[in-house]
């Protein structure tokens, strides 16, 4: 989210305690799972120092060349951080944390590949592609979008056969609160914002009654 507004209420990770009230220290997952951005992480490296070619509510020109290193934005299922410009945190008193180009999820012991979890579901959908996602609702983070290039029924530890597309309705914070195992991390290119975000890497995930809205005639 933009530096300062979940400072001033207008985010998922905004407090309840009032004017400046953040989730910062709050628990978001029960698994172990970290989230963080690394300039020096293997394969994903990126610039160590903050590069701002215009201003914005993400990245101000007035912190360029700050330098930057690894932050966990989650740690261990709790929020740990939230983008902040140094003019943001001198005014919501939280650390200086620039936007970094990368973003890795970690969940300790996920050592599981997406096939030895698919093994190991008795019926579910294995999803392989999100697009066309939009927020609907800021203050729970409440996306929609369609499922694309491939949804499978998983059934006895098999892929049997694929199924229709789907339209999803679901907050990535409630995905993190109710997921169930988490796999290896691995490099990951996001369907949409891959272009513009590529430096990303993410386990596969397990997600209890994933809210599939309708059918969709996308192909």
């Amino acid at each position: 989210p933009p530096p300062r507004d979940a400072a001033e209420g207008r985010t998922v990770f905004s407090g309840t305690g009032g004017a400046g009230a953040t989730r910062v220290g709050e628990r978001l997952a029960g698994m172990p799972l970290t989230l963080f951005s690394d300039p020096a992480r293997p394969g994903l490296e990126c610039a160590p120092f903050v590069a701002a070619g215009a201003p914005g509510r993400r990245v101000t020109a007035f912190d360029n060349g700050q330098p930057l290193g690894r932050t966990e934005w989650i740690s261990q299922g709790r929020l740990a951080s939230l983008p902040q410009t140094r003019r943001s945190a001198e005014l919501t008193g939280l650390p200086l944390t620039p936007h970094i180009d990368n973003l890795v999820l970690e969940a300790e012991g996920g050592t599981a590949t997406l096939e030895e979890m698919a093994a190991q579901t008795e019926r579910g959908l294995l999803l392989t592609c999100l697009w066309y996602v939009r927020e609907v609702d800021p203050q729970s983070l409440l996306l929609t979008g369609l499922t694309r290039d491939g949804v499978y029924l998983v059934e006895d530890g098999e892929v049997v056969g694929a199924v229709n597309n789907f339209r999803f309705n679901e907050s990535p914070v409630s995905l993190l609160d109710r997921a169930a195992q988490a796999g290896a991390t691995v490099p990951t290119l996001g369907r949409e914002i891959g272009d513009d975000f590529p430096r990303t890497a993410m386990p596969p995930l397990r997600i209890p009654d994933f809210n599939m809205s309708t059918v969709s005639q996308a192909s």
